[in-house]
């Protein structure tokens, strides 16, 4: 897994900058755009530091290519999204065919995971 500058272009950054603020406002604290092998940092708040180790959470995060087809046929119905949630934030997961991309936020509400990961998915296609 590698970071690659310039994955993203910068319409769709745009775009996933645009959904993700609007539907989590200023709890929003980093955006990363990722496929099965590679992956960009494409928001990162002004007040953190730009120094964690994104390849580890990225392989981590992966596994959701593998969870939109583990799931086929269950009586849950489609797999949407993954919410994990940590003592000081929280990580949402999306992902579409064969890229995805995961939100990390100080605060949220189910309600607006759920709101996140529709703009998200949305923009994804």
């Amino acid at each position: 897994m590698s970071e690659h500058r310039d994955l993203v272009d910068p319409s769709l950054e745009e775009q996933l900058v645009s959904a993700c603020r609007t539907a989590v406002g200023d709890s929003l604290r980093s955006i990363v755009y990722f496929t099965p092998d590679e992956y960009e940092q494409v928001y990162l708040r002004s007040d953190l530091e730009a120094d964690a180790d994104l390849s580890r959470w990225v392989e981590h995060e992966a596994v959701g290519f593998r969870a939109q087809t583990a799931y086929e046929g269950s009586e849950l119905g489609e797999y949407q999204y993954t919410l994990r949630v940590f003592e000081n934030g929280f990580v949402t997961r999306v992902v579409k065919g064969d890229h995805g991309v995961f939100i990390t936020t100080d605060g949220i509400t189910v309600d607006r995971s759920k709101e996140v990961t529709r703009a998200v998915g949305s923009t994804l296609g």
